[in-house]
């Protein structure tokens, strides 16, 4: 949208987010229900806006230790995708495959952090995190 005396266009841009896709040593995939809306009280990735000081990797990584208390190390991209959100009109998500390590417990924005089997994870609160969850899964059988 421009103003049409001075000419000054005023950008709606999506949000940039990221999102962790962390499997211990078992084969479990970390999720975390979320504590807050959107999504509150439904399971996703360990996500969340990335902060206007941080890069992508650092935002991953910040989101991951404050929902689960979980350091971590990114490992790889695993995709970037695309989120409509009544919220926020628009967010792109950033996701990293992460090495997480500590002790695992839920955060200021979760109301629990748990792993589930590939084949026993619970319905997903944002369909961009299925996807994620789809590739990062066979990202990693590769």
């Amino acid at each position: 949208m421009a103003c049409s005396e001075c000419g000054w266009v005023h950008y709606e841009n999506p949000l940039p987010s990221t999102a962790a896709f962390v499997r211990n040593p078992e084969g479990g995939i970390l999720l975390i229900k979320r504590g807050v809306e959107p999504g509150y009280g439904q399971w996703a990735l360990p996500s969340g806006f990335i902060e206007i000081d941080e890069t992508p990797e650092m935002g991953c990584l910040r989101e991951l230790e404050e929902e689960t208390g979980l350091k971590g190390k990114i490992v790889k991209l695993v995709g970037v995708y695309s989120q409509e959100s009544y919220m926020y009109k628009n967010v792109i998500i950033i996701g990293y495959e992460v090495d997480g390590f500590g002790q695992l417990q839920p955060g200021s924005d979760s109301l629990e952090a748990k792993y589930f089997y590939p084949q026993d994870l619970p319905e997903i609160a944002f369909p961009s995190h299925s996807q994620m969850l789809a590739d990062g899964m066979r990202k990693a059988k590769t």
